[in-house]
């Protein structure tokens, strides 16, 4: 009997903890809406109600009868974009991008964080940190910008390779050129959440490995990656949910006219179509369409990881 009173203790008290704090948000209710409401507000406006524009996606729009008021044409516009020679193209280019842009840029911040995690100097270590993490502070243009002057027939890397290609005409090198840039705009502030989680592992073990004689690559296997087992899970689903999502601003400030082939991508398909053509509807249900593929892959993805990791998905 003893026993059970002695458990059941912590079981009332946390009750009566949980008690007393609905008891205090039941009397001050009006502070909560008052905090809450902005944030709501503006996530109905900025978030919710934009997604009436799907609409457009099967109605013949026009902006003088608005999206209720323009005729309903139904699938017409994804039939057509399905049908259309370039589909397969758009579509291949856009998954190349990113299929293999998360398969090298994804590992490259948690060997980054791996790696700074081994410095053992402070001042040293965040000497380095600063330097890896600036470049995600870089314009997006600006960067572009860069990569072109890095690249053209007498830039840099021509003239240290004695040569003067221009390989911002190449579209085999297109993919490269944008994957490669993006790993070292992003890996170092990618491996934030990382370096995060590996200050938290226990040093115990740490210690406890040095002393069994294990070397630095069977401390990283059996310490460090179950400390950031976690993360790497839900960064890969994140990413990978976002496999058709690449940025439009980079890809089409990195096109040309002769490296289309290989550079043109649903993003920015879907701004020339709709901005600049101004087929509306047309380039609504390409994007809808990429986020509908979006939606598929997270979910696949998050399933998948679920069942490679003993039932724990996002």
């Amino acid at each position: 009997m003893k026993k059970l009173n002695n458990y059941s203790k912590p079981a009332v008290q946390q009750g009566s903890v949980m008690s007393k704090k609905i008891k205090y948000i039941k009397n001050n209710w009006q502070l909560y809406v008052i905090f809450l409401l902005p944030a709501v507000a503006l996530t109905i406006i900025f978030k919710y109600i934009p997604m009436g524009g799907v609409l457009i996606a099967f109605k013949d729009y026009s902006a003088i009868q608005g999206v209720f008021g323009s005729p309903w044409v139904g699938f017409k516009y994804f039939e057509r974009f399905l049908n259309s020679p370039d589909f397969m193209q758009y579509l291949m280019n856009t998954l190349k991008v990113s299929l293999y842009g998360l398969l090298w840029g994804f590992p490259i911040p948690i060997i980054l964080a791996l790696l700074l995690n081994r410095i053992r100097h402070v001042g040293i270590k965040k000497n380095i940190q600063l330097l890896v993490y600036a470049p995600n502070f870089i314009s997006v243009i600006v960067l572009c910008g860069m990569v072109r002057i890095f690249l053209s027939p007498v830039g840099p890397l021509n003239q240290l390779l004695g040569t003067e290609y221009n390989f911002m005409t190449m579209p085999e090198a297109f993919r490269t050129i944008y994957i490669a840039s993006s790993i070292w705009q992003t890996a170092g502030w990618s491996s934030i959440l990382y370096t995060a989680a590996l200050s938290n592992a226990s040093q115990e073990l740490t210690e406890a490995a040095v002393i069994d004689g294990a070397n630095i690559f069977q401390q990283i296997k059996n310490v460090d990656l179950p400390a950031i087992k976690n993360i790497i899970v839900i960064q890969f689903i994140l990413q990978a949910g976002n496999l058709m999502s690449i940025g439009f601003e980079k890809a089409y400030a990195l096109q040309t006219d002769l490296n289309i082939p290989a550079s043109e991508i649903l993003a920015t398909y879907v701004y020339k179509m709709g901005l600049l053509n101004g087929d509306y509807g047309f380039s609504t249900a390409v994007g809808l369409f990429n986020s509908v593929i979006n939606v598929v892959l997270l979910i696949f993805v998050n399933k998948v990881v679920e069942k490679l990791n003993d039932g724990q998905g996002l």
